[in-house]
Protein backbone atom coordinates (compact mmCIF):
# COMPACT_ATOMS: atom_id res chain seq x y z
CA UNK A 1 0.00 0.00 0.00
CA UNK A 2 1.43 3.26 -1.13
CA UNK A 3 1.17 6.29 1.53
CA UNK A 4 0.55 9.46 0.18
CA UNK A 5 2.82 12.13 1.22
CA UNK A 6 2.04 15.84 1.10
CA UNK A 7 3.82 16.41 -2.03
CA UNK A 8 1.31 13.79 -3.70
CA UNK A 9 -2.12 15.27 -2.07
CA UNK A 10 -3.60 17.42 -4.28
CA UNK A 11 -7.48 19.36 -3.83
CA UNK A 12 -9.14 21.35 -5.33
CA UNK A 13 -10.72 24.50 -3.73
CA UNK A 14 -14.50 22.74 -4.37
CA UNK A 15 -13.72 19.74 -2.00
CA UNK A 16 -12.48 21.60 0.96
CA UNK A 17 -15.54 21.91 3.06
CA UNK A 18 -16.21 25.73 3.46
CA UNK A 19 -16.58 25.98 7.50
CA UNK A 20 -12.63 24.99 6.94
CA UNK A 21 -11.64 27.01 3.78
CA UNK A 22 -13.19 30.32 5.40
CA UNK A 23 -13.25 30.11 9.11
CA UNK A 24 -15.87 32.00 10.51
CA UNK A 25 -15.44 35.12 12.60
CA UNK A 26 -16.30 35.04 16.17
CA UNK A 27 -19.14 37.13 16.65
CA UNK A 28 -19.28 40.08 19.08
CA UNK A 29 -22.01 38.32 21.02
CA UNK A 30 -19.62 35.25 21.90
CA UNK A 31 -16.83 37.74 23.29
CA UNK A 32 -17.07 37.33 27.39
CA UNK A 33 -16.25 40.27 29.94
CA UNK A 34 -13.65 39.81 32.22
CA UNK A 35 -14.74 39.25 35.29
CA UNK A 36 -12.80 39.07 38.85
CA UNK A 37 -12.24 36.12 40.19
CA UNK A 38 -14.41 34.85 43.74
CA UNK A 39 -12.90 33.32 46.21
CA UNK A 40 -15.92 32.80 47.76
CA UNK A 41 -14.24 33.93 51.20
CA UNK A 42 -17.02 36.71 52.03
CA UNK A 43 -18.57 36.77 55.72
CA UNK A 44 -15.90 34.02 56.87
CA UNK A 45 -14.40 34.81 60.26
CA UNK A 46 -10.31 34.35 59.58
CA UNK A 47 -7.55 34.37 62.68
CA UNK A 48 -4.62 36.01 61.44
CA UNK A 49 -2.49 35.64 64.28
CA UNK A 50 0.97 38.61 63.99
CA UNK A 51 -2.03 40.54 61.86
CA UNK A 52 -1.12 44.00 63.16
CA UNK A 53 2.17 44.56 60.65
CA UNK A 54 4.23 42.75 58.09
CA UNK A 55 2.53 39.98 56.12
CA UNK A 56 0.18 39.42 58.50
CA UNK A 57 -1.46 43.16 57.70
CA UNK A 58 -0.92 42.39 54.18
CA UNK A 59 -3.23 39.15 54.95
CA UNK A 60 -6.06 40.64 56.81
CA UNK A 61 -5.97 43.62 54.43
CA UNK A 62 -6.36 40.95 51.49
CA UNK A 63 -8.95 39.37 53.16
CA UNK A 64 -11.02 42.10 53.72
CA UNK A 65 -11.16 42.97 50.29
CA UNK A 66 -12.64 39.72 49.79
CA UNK A 67 -15.11 40.57 51.88
CA UNK A 68 -13.66 37.75 54.78
CA UNK A 69 -13.81 39.20 58.69
CA UNK A 70 -10.39 38.65 60.01
CA UNK A 71 -9.28 38.98 63.33
CA UNK A 72 -6.07 40.22 64.45
CA UNK A 73 -3.85 37.80 67.47
CA UNK A 74 -0.81 39.79 68.46
CA UNK A 75 1.00 41.35 71.38
CA UNK A 76 0.71 44.92 69.75
CA UNK A 77 -1.79 46.72 68.56
CA UNK A 78 -2.11 47.59 64.54
CA UNK A 79 -1.01 50.86 63.71
CA UNK A 80 -3.03 53.73 62.23
CA UNK A 81 -2.10 53.39 59.14
CA UNK A 82 -2.17 49.25 59.38
CA UNK A 83 -5.62 47.04 58.69
CA UNK A 84 -9.01 48.17 60.59
CA UNK A 85 -9.78 45.10 62.28
CA UNK A 86 -10.88 43.36 65.48
CA UNK A 87 -7.98 43.16 67.64
CA UNK A 88 -7.49 40.57 70.30
CA UNK A 89 -4.16 40.74 72.78
CA UNK A 90 -2.84 37.32 72.11
CA UNK A 91 0.74 35.93 73.53
CA UNK A 92 1.37 32.49 71.20
CA UNK A 93 4.05 31.52 72.94
CA UNK A 94 1.48 31.27 76.11
CA UNK A 95 -1.36 28.23 76.32
CA UNK A 96 -3.41 30.09 78.31
CA UNK A 97 -3.27 33.26 76.08
CA UNK A 98 -4.17 31.21 73.07
CA UNK A 99 -7.26 29.28 74.52
CA UNK A 100 -8.56 32.92 75.88
CA UNK A 101 -8.21 34.39 72.38
CA UNK A 102 -10.24 31.64 70.88
CA UNK A 103 -12.89 31.65 73.08
CA UNK A 104 -13.48 35.61 72.52
CA UNK A 105 -13.16 34.86 69.06
CA UNK A 106 -15.28 32.48 69.14
CA UNK A 107 -17.96 34.58 71.37
CA UNK A 108 -17.47 37.80 70.18
CA UNK A 109 -17.51 37.09 66.00
CA UNK A 110 -18.48 33.68 65.01
CA UNK A 111 -16.79 30.26 64.64
CA UNK A 112 -13.14 30.48 62.92
CA UNK A 113 -13.26 28.80 59.46
CA UNK A 114 -9.52 30.02 58.27
CA UNK A 115 -6.38 30.13 60.68
CA UNK A 116 -3.45 32.17 59.00
CA UNK A 117 -0.36 31.88 61.43
CA UNK A 118 2.63 34.79 61.11
CA UNK A 119 3.39 35.32 64.54
CA UNK A 120 7.40 34.67 64.94
CA UNK A 121 10.64 36.47 66.27
CA UNK A 122 14.05 36.34 65.25
CA UNK A 123 16.77 35.05 67.55
CA UNK A 124 18.37 38.91 67.43
CA UNK A 125 21.65 36.70 67.04
CA UNK A 126 23.89 36.62 64.43
CA UNK A 127 25.32 32.92 63.73
CA UNK A 128 28.35 32.45 61.17
CA UNK A 129 28.88 30.03 63.11
CA UNK A 130 26.00 28.76 65.27
CA UNK A 131 27.96 28.66 68.62
CA UNK A 132 28.09 32.77 68.34
CA UNK A 133 24.14 32.16 69.53
CA UNK A 134 23.76 31.54 73.40
CA UNK A 135 21.18 28.90 74.25
CA UNK A 136 18.81 31.84 76.14
CA UNK A 137 17.92 32.67 72.03
CA UNK A 138 17.40 29.46 70.83
CA UNK A 139 14.94 29.02 73.80
CA UNK A 140 13.26 32.18 73.06
CA UNK A 141 12.56 31.97 69.65
CA UNK A 142 11.75 28.27 69.71
CA UNK A 143 9.21 28.90 72.57
CA UNK A 144 7.47 31.45 70.00
CA UNK A 145 7.99 30.18 66.79
CA UNK A 146 7.21 26.15 67.66
CA UNK A 147 5.36 26.30 70.40
CA UNK A 148 3.24 29.07 69.23
CA UNK A 149 2.14 26.95 66.08
CA UNK A 150 1.40 24.44 68.57
CA UNK A 151 -0.96 26.19 70.76
CA UNK A 152 -2.52 27.83 67.64
CA UNK A 153 -3.01 24.61 65.78
CA UNK A 154 -4.35 23.01 68.93
CA UNK A 155 -7.23 25.11 69.38
CA UNK A 156 -7.85 25.32 65.90
CA UNK A 157 -7.84 22.17 64.69
CA UNK A 158 -9.97 20.39 66.98
CA UNK A 159 -12.77 22.80 65.97
CA UNK A 160 -12.18 22.60 62.65
CA UNK A 161 -11.92 19.27 63.10
CA UNK A 162 -15.24 18.44 64.98
CA UNK A 163 -16.70 21.15 62.32
CA UNK A 164 -15.70 19.29 59.52
CA UNK A 165 -14.50 22.32 57.42
CA UNK A 166 -11.37 24.72 57.75
CA UNK A 167 -8.36 25.96 56.43
CA UNK A 168 -4.87 26.88 57.89
CA UNK A 169 -2.27 28.80 56.52
CA UNK A 170 0.81 28.41 58.10
CA UNK A 171 3.65 31.05 57.71
CA UNK A 172 7.27 29.33 57.17
CA UNK A 173 10.55 31.01 55.25
CA UNK A 174 13.08 29.71 52.96
CA UNK A 175 15.08 29.63 55.95
CA UNK A 176 13.45 26.61 56.74
CA UNK A 177 14.45 24.74 53.59
CA UNK A 178 17.79 25.86 52.96
CA UNK A 179 19.69 25.73 56.79
CA UNK A 180 20.19 29.96 56.89
CA UNK A 181 23.19 30.28 58.62
CA UNK A 182 22.14 34.07 59.64
CA UNK A 183 19.77 33.05 62.63
CA UNK A 184 20.41 29.58 63.05
CA UNK A 185 17.44 29.58 65.67
CA UNK A 186 14.99 31.14 63.08
CA UNK A 187 16.12 28.74 60.50
CA UNK A 188 15.90 25.58 62.90
CA UNK A 189 12.06 26.95 63.53
CA UNK A 190 10.91 27.57 60.61
CA UNK A 191 12.32 23.87 59.01
CA UNK A 192 9.85 22.50 62.49
CA UNK A 193 6.90 24.49 61.09
CA UNK A 194 6.85 23.32 57.50
CA UNK A 195 7.66 19.82 58.98
CA UNK A 196 4.49 19.78 61.58
CA UNK A 197 2.62 21.39 59.14
CA UNK A 198 2.73 17.99 57.45
CA UNK A 199 1.68 15.97 60.46
CA UNK A 200 -1.57 18.29 60.64
CA UNK A 201 -2.17 17.98 57.05
CA UNK A 202 -2.59 14.29 56.91
CA UNK A 203 -4.11 14.37 60.24
CA UNK A 204 -7.40 16.56 59.71
CA UNK A 205 -7.38 15.67 55.88
CA UNK A 206 -10.14 12.76 57.09
CA UNK A 207 -12.41 15.94 58.22
CA UNK A 208 -11.81 18.22 55.19
CA UNK A 209 -9.31 20.57 56.93
CA UNK A 210 -6.84 21.86 54.56
CA UNK A 211 -3.39 22.66 56.08
CA UNK A 212 -0.66 24.65 54.02
CA UNK A 213 2.73 26.52 54.31
CA UNK A 214 4.02 29.52 52.41
CA UNK A 215 7.22 30.28 52.79
CA UNK A 216 8.38 34.15 51.66
CA UNK A 217 11.39 34.76 50.29
CA UNK A 218 13.21 37.99 50.91
CA UNK A 219 10.54 40.65 52.09
CA UNK A 220 11.56 43.90 53.37
CA UNK A 221 9.76 42.82 56.88
CA UNK A 222 11.50 44.68 60.33
CA UNK A 223 12.52 40.83 60.61
CA UNK A 224 14.29 40.70 57.58
CA UNK A 225 15.96 43.82 58.14
CA UNK A 226 17.32 43.06 61.77
CA UNK A 227 19.25 39.79 60.36
CA UNK A 228 20.39 41.54 56.99
CA UNK A 229 22.02 44.22 58.93
CA UNK A 230 23.65 41.86 61.04
CA UNK A 231 24.64 40.22 58.27
CA UNK A 232 25.73 43.60 56.52
CA UNK A 233 27.92 44.56 59.68
CA UNK A 234 29.83 41.08 59.02
CA UNK A 235 30.56 41.64 55.95
CA UNK A 236 32.18 44.84 56.94
CA UNK A 237 30.18 46.29 54.02
CA UNK A 238 31.77 50.01 52.16
CA UNK A 239 28.19 51.48 51.01
CA UNK A 240 25.17 52.01 52.62
CA UNK A 241 22.62 49.30 53.55
CA UNK A 242 20.21 49.89 50.82
CA UNK A 243 22.67 49.85 48.27
CA UNK A 244 24.84 46.34 50.09
CA UNK A 245 21.36 45.02 49.82
CA UNK A 246 20.32 46.06 46.48
CA UNK A 247 23.24 44.61 45.31
CA UNK A 248 22.97 41.07 47.86
CA UNK A 249 19.04 40.47 45.96
CA UNK A 250 20.23 40.91 42.73
CA UNK A 251 22.99 38.04 43.30
CA UNK A 252 20.48 35.37 45.01
CA UNK A 253 17.22 35.83 43.44
CA UNK A 254 16.68 34.67 40.40
CA UNK A 255 14.23 36.95 39.51
CA UNK A 256 16.32 39.80 41.04
CA UNK A 257 14.10 41.94 42.99
CA UNK A 258 12.95 42.13 46.61
CA UNK A 259 9.41 40.41 47.37
CA UNK A 260 6.36 42.21 48.57
CA UNK A 261 4.16 41.38 51.74
CA UNK A 262 1.68 41.46 49.39
CA UNK A 263 3.09 39.30 47.16
CA UNK A 264 3.05 36.48 49.73
CA UNK A 265 -0.29 37.36 51.15
CA UNK A 266 -1.94 36.67 47.82
CA UNK A 267 -0.79 33.28 48.14
CA UNK A 268 -1.96 32.89 51.73
CA UNK A 269 -5.44 34.15 50.95
CA UNK A 270 -5.88 31.93 48.05
CA UNK A 271 -4.55 28.57 49.62
CA UNK A 272 -7.10 29.63 52.66
CA UNK A 273 -10.29 29.84 49.89
CA UNK A 274 -12.28 27.09 47.77
CA UNK A 275 -10.54 27.98 44.94
CA UNK A 276 -7.70 25.90 46.73
CA UNK A 277 -9.84 23.18 47.74
CA UNK A 278 -7.75 20.13 46.53
CA UNK A 279 -4.07 21.97 48.00
CA UNK A 280 -3.29 20.33 51.20
CA UNK A 281 -0.08 19.45 52.82
CA UNK A 282 2.09 21.66 50.44
CA UNK A 283 4.58 24.26 51.31
CA UNK A 284 4.57 26.94 48.27
CA UNK A 285 7.58 29.56 47.93
CA UNK A 286 7.31 33.03 47.51
CA UNK A 287 10.29 33.96 46.94
CA UNK A 288 11.46 34.84 43.12
CA UNK A 289 12.76 31.89 42.25
CA UNK A 290 15.61 31.85 45.24
CA UNK A 291 14.59 27.88 46.47
CA UNK A 292 14.58 26.06 43.02
CA UNK A 293 13.64 21.99 44.00
CA UNK A 294 14.56 19.62 40.67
Amino acid sequence: MTCLTPAKIRLNSGDIPSAIAKPKRRSSTCRREPRTVDLELKGRVAVVTGGSSGIGAAVVDLLQQEAACPVIWDLQEPLSSGPAAPFLNTDVSDESSVTAAWRQTLHKFGEPEILVHCAAIGSGCFGFPWYNVPASAWEKTLQVNIMGMTHVATVAGRFMAEKQRGAMVFLSSVAGQIGSRTDPPYSASKAANINFAQCLAQDLAPAGVRVNTVCPGMVRTPLNQSVWKSWAEQQQADTSYDDWATEKIGQVVPLGRWQKAEDVANAIVFLCSKRAGEITGQTINVDGGFVMHS
